[in-house]
């Protein structure tokens, strides 16, 4: 592809830019007496200086670190008002005059400051004219580009990470450090090397603040500024070793002022392709508490082999029902987008303000408990596996949260990965894995973790058909014996089907129906949940005259089944019980409309042909491969549909 070319008007700018930079460099470099810079390095009152610089800046950075990392991880993650305040607050000394940063602490910490009296008067302690007053001084200027680094790191981080730690058992400082901060790590690289090089160079301040005494205050800018004075070549030769520390920071942290957090997978690389996924093998192991379940339950529970929990829960907020369900049941949640699926797991989790749920398990009433210690293990969408740990810590993460020896964590950890059939790939990170293993993985995470509740969001919706369906399988597998209720977020009808005991359909945080999967599929009570089966769904309101219905988006249906005049019902049409004629059919039909092919699609060794009308909702017809070809079907196409009104099921709302 041919390369644009850059427009002068912005090109010229651009270098005179450039130039501006790098003529003061070239400066440096043009006046260093490079015969005499060993000697100017190594003279006493430089070295002495150095030293000072070294150490202050050290101070200086182990301060911001201290300070800046929760002030850092405040702004990122917790609402409060003044928040804005707060943040320019940090931002203050970036901009500031370093001499009015200067003036401004010895206001405050000064011998007649605001706090100098009382800190020389209680502790002894006098800033001014002291290391420790460099530090300050250093800190106060130096601090901001840490603050302002993580944030920005932690800001890109995505809480679903922490959130999955905090399901597995682990206190939040557990998260904060285990998680967060190794999560962060390049954010919090990048802002410590600025800080401490800022703060190596810092003058402005120090010399208001803290003075230029030698071997006490006097740090390697403000010997420049003394050699400035007398011996220029040597100033000369000891701003280009200020010069080539900073370049050398810049150069290490490759521009990388703020660090992304690294919960992206990277792209494998080519030397290293994916592996395939293992063939289906044996039935996998059912569940099966392991045997260190009793060494990591909670005081008071009942954990042990075989232990078996209900569940009972009174959702309110955003999300309003009532769910029980006894030990080994899963339950799939269903419904449209927005209808609340994931605030009843965040909810159940207690993650989430926009519902409060009352919940049980087992006899255990966890409502007022922290996340960490509800023992409710949750599976987002995309795992969210932590890239800074293999496969093994990840599956052992749940258990060295609840105290478990590391030995006894990892041999269980392995167990799990064993029975998912994906123990040979342990000791990889998540970037190594693909997606189905990557799945294997958190669901073994979950499980290892001994949960009561086990809740599964849309946990094979990134997989393809293949690796789905071996997935699923092992998934049933587990399901089949757990000891608790499994709640299983899906937009699958057959992961519905095939998974779950009971299906519960979601619309505007109401349960709509909470059935068996066989009767949800003959008679749901949700246009949406009819569409996700296949078939047509016409919400309607009957006329009593015949069984005449009705339709919502216009036009009427004849079904067989009587209904009560004024009834709101939803007809549901089978796309197989579509018939499509190019010439108006004769017969039986008493429901017959014309109209025109819009869309025909594959579904398995038949076609679904998608049928729009004047009459009628869109409707869809299932045919066979040879009856379009007959009827030379194509988009755009004028023909004709016929229903029979004995294969209406009509279903009242």
């Amino acid at each position: 592809m041919k390369r644009s070319r850059t427009p002068i008007a912005l090109a010229v700018p651009a270098l005179l830019g450039v130039a501006f930079l790098l003529l003061p460099l070239v400066g440096v470099l043009a006046r260093t007496e490079w015969s005499e810079l060993g000697t100017h390095l190594t003279d006493a009152g430089t070295v002495q200086a150095l030293r000072l610089s070294l150490l202050v800046s050290s101070w200086a950075l182990g301060l911001s670190l201290l300070l800046g990392v929760p002030l850092a991880w405040l702004l990122a993650r917790v609402p409060f008002p003044g928040k804005a305040f707060v943040r320019s607050l940090v931002l203050l000394p970036m901009v500031l005059p370093p001499t009015v940063g200067g003036v401004a602490l010895l206001l405050a910490f000064g011998r007649r400051g605001l706090l100098g009296p009382w800190l020389e008067d209680t502790f002894g302690v006098t800033l001014p004219f002291h290391t420790s007053g460099a530090v300050l001084a250093a800190t106060f200027v130096a601090m901001p580009f840490l603050v302002i680094s993580l944030e920005g790191a932690l800001g890109g981080l995505r809480p679903r990470y922490e959130e999955t730690a905090a399901s597995l058992g682990a206190s939040p400082l557990r998260v904060f450090l285990t998680v967060t901060l190794p999560m962060v790590a390049p954010g919090l690289v990048a802002g410590a090397a600025l800080t401490w090089a800022r703060a190596l160079g810092e003058f402005g301040a120090t010399i208001t603040f803290a003075g230029n005494l030698p071997g006490t205050t006097q740090t390697l800018p403000l010997e420049v500024y003394l050699l400035l004075q007398d011996e220029p070549e040597a100033a000369t030769s000891v701003s280009l070793l200020l010069l080539v520390i900073a370049m050398a920071v810049l150069i290490a942290l490759r521009g990388r002022w703020t660090g992304a957090p690294s919960g992206r997978r990277p792209v494998r690389a080519a030397s290293a392709p994916a592996e395939p996924e293992p063939a289906p093998g044996p039935a996998p192991v059912p569940y099966a508490p392991d045997p260190y379940e009793k060494r990591g339950a909670e005081p008071g529970d009942a954990a042990g082999l075989g232990a078996r929990w209900a569940l009972h829960a009174e959702v309110t907020g955003f999300d309003r029902l009532v769910l029980d369900a006894e030990p080994g049941t899963t339950i799939a949640v269903v419904g449209p987008n927005g209808a609340g699926k994931t605030t009843l797991l965040r909810a159940l989790l207690g993650l989430t303000p926009r519902a409060h749920a009352r919940l049980t398990l087992g006899d255990t009433d966890v409502t007022d408990l922290a996340p960490h210690r509800r023992q409710v293990a949750w599976v987002p969408q995309d795992g969210a596996l932590f890239p800074h740990l293999s496969a093994l810590a990840n599956t052992a993460y749940g258990l060295r949260a609840r105290g478990v020896p590391r030995a006894e964590a990892r041999r269980s950890a392995q167990a799990w990965l064993d029975r998912l059939g994906v123990g040979r790939l342990a000791r990889r990170r998540p970037a190594e894995l693909s997606g189905g293993q990557a799945q294997r993985v958190a669901l073994a995470r979950a499980l290892a973790a001994r949960p009561r509740l086990l809740l599964l969001d849309e946990p094979l919706a990134a997989l393809d058909q293949t690796t789905r369906a071996q997935v699923r399988h092992t998934l049933r597998g587990h399901l089949a014996a757990f000891g608790g209720v499994c709640l299983i977020v899906t937009h699958d009808p057959v992961e519905a089907v095939s998974l779950a005991d009971r299906v519960l359909v979601l619309e505007d945080g109401r349960a709509l129906q909470d059935a068996a999967p066989a009767e949800v599929s003959r008679h749901p009570r949700s246009p949406w949940v009819a569409r996700m089966l296949g078939r047509n769904a016409w919400p309607a309101t009957a006329s009593g005259a015949g069984g005449g219905l009705a339709l919502v988006d216009g036009g009427t249906l004849v079904a067989a089944d009587p209904v009560p005049a004024g009834a709101e019902v939803l007809a549901i049409i089978p796309p197989e019980a579509v018939s499509v004629h190019r010439e108006r059919p004769g017969g039986s039909p008493r429901n017959v409309w014309p109209g025109t092919v819009r869309e025909i699609t594959a579904s398995g060794s038949r076609l679904r042909v998608l049928i729009t009308s004047d009459e009628v909702p869109p409707l869809v017809a299932e045919i066979t491969p040879q009856a379009a070809a007959e009827l030379s079907l194509a988009d755009g196409a004028p023909v004709w549909t016929g229903v029979k009104a004995t294969e209406v099921t009509v279903v009242t709302l």
